[in-house]
């Protein structure tokens, strides 16, 4: 996987891309392997809205292995489903919610023959862990995207408590001690810097005075780093300060990882369901 960083004036010059193209291609077939980029290679352009005018250059392609990859309008990327040029993350959210309300629907065929702790169980484990799913990508994307996701979590709560259309999703939340889908997101955030910042397993093998170090860390709030352009807003780097920031004391200055989680989501339900 390739990345490059260019400014739109000078995207016709990929010689270094081509040129690692060329280095892999020479690479296979000094050992009996052959690079096919027609079949395997994808292309995504990505760029700024001061960028796009140059979108029309895209459709001549990139020289990959002496053959012209042309640009693709999404590709799959570590099993999210689909990213765009823009970063919307609508295709990816559709596929998410078709396959979620396929198994919702499954579930609620056989929901009369489970008890309650073994269709918490499947949801969590079937539909739950698809809407988790690399979520934290979702920071910062549609409001209409986070919408229809927790419509179909608000539609689980429903077949899961075997409850009528009527009910209402908060208090179905509530009661499985559920977070919302915003939530989830702020979740995954907050649990990655906690664990990006070292304080996952470091007190166990360090000196006492580091970890003392660290504990007055986590008091601090992170620096943030200024966004030029919204999609640069949803980068970690800018993301993760902003989530970081926006917790308890409490919260933060918490010894071990599992202790973090679950004061992390006692924080998080009670922003949500106070």
């Amino acid at each position: 996987m390739i990345y490059l960083s260019l400014v739109p004036k000078a995207f016709g010059h990929l010689s270094s891309l081509v040129g690692c193209s060329d280095a892999v291609s020479t690479w296979f077939l000094k050992n009996a392997l052959l690079l096919n980029p027609e079949d395997r290679g994808d292309h995504l352009w990505h760029a700024s809205a001061a960028g796009w005018h140059t979108e029309s250059q895209t459709s001549a392609g990139v020289s990959v292995a002496g053959t012209v990859v042309h640009f693709a309008e999404a590709v799959k990327l570590l099993g999210v489903s689909k990213l765009d040029s823009a970063l919307t993350f609508n295709q990816h959210v559709t596929n998410v919610v078709r396959a979620c309300t396929y198994h919702t629907r499954t579930l609620r065929h056989i929901r009369p023959l489970l008890t309650i702790d073994t269709a918490k169980l499947i949801a969590a484990s079937i539909v739950g862990a698809r809407l988790d799913y690399c979520n934290s990508l979702l920071y910062g994307t549609s409001e209409g995207n986070l919408d229809r996701l927790q419509r179909v979590q608000n539609q689980l709560a429903r077949v899961v408590l075997q409850a009528p259309w009527t009910a209402s999703a908060t208090d179905m939340r509530r009661q499985l001690h559920w977070l919302p889908v915003r939530q989830r997101i702020v979740f995954k955030l907050a649990t990655v810097t906690y664990i990006r910042h070292g304080c996952l397993d470091c007190r166990c093998t360090y000196s006492a005075k580091f970890t003392i170090t660290i504990r007055l860390e986590l008091f601090t709030q992170l620096q943030q780093q200024p966004a030029t352009i919204s999609s640069a807003a949803t980068a970690f780097c800018a993301a993760a300060p902003t989530v970081w920031n926006s917790l308890g004391v409490h919260t933060r200055s918490c010894d071990t990882f599992l202790t973090f989680k679950n004061r992390l989501k006692t924080e998080l339900l009670k922003s949500c369901y106070s």
